[in-house]
């Protein structure tokens, strides 16, 4: 079993409840782990081995792409797509984070974390 992560991805949406959010939009952070088992492309050095990261990445800026009231809805449709798309995946683990969410309060950001296993 091993692991790949894509960190911080930056992404503008208008995920909220609020009709502003919708109009106006904010920033977001998804990180992404999944879990799987890469020996076979440890060995063989091929691309079509392994958990394609490039893959990851269209899945979650598509998703995020996609108007919702709430975070977690977002994180179940990204589950949905690596476990569906990525057969090698055994475990998926998403975080979706609203930077500077409109809470009435200093607060950094507010995550929503999420996960899937076969």
């Amino acid at each position: 079993m091993g692991s790949i992560r894509l960190k911080n991805i930056k992404v503008f949406a208008y995920h909220g409840c609020l009709d502003e959010e919708g109009r106006i939009g904010s920033d977001y952070r998804v990180d992404l782990k999944v879990q799987g088992d890469l020996s076979r492309s440890a060995k063989t050095d091929l691309l079509k081995d392994t958990i394609d990261y490039v893959h990851l990445n269209k899945i979650v800026k598509e998703e995020m792409a996609i108007r919702s009231k709430l975070l977690e809805t977002v994180a179940e449709r990204i589950l949905d797509r690596v476990m569906n798309e990525l057969l090698i995946v055994q475990k998926v683990t998403v975080d979706v984070s609203k930077i500077n969410p409109p809470i009435g309060g200093n607060v950094e950001m507010v995550t929503v974390r999420r996960s899937k296993s076969r």
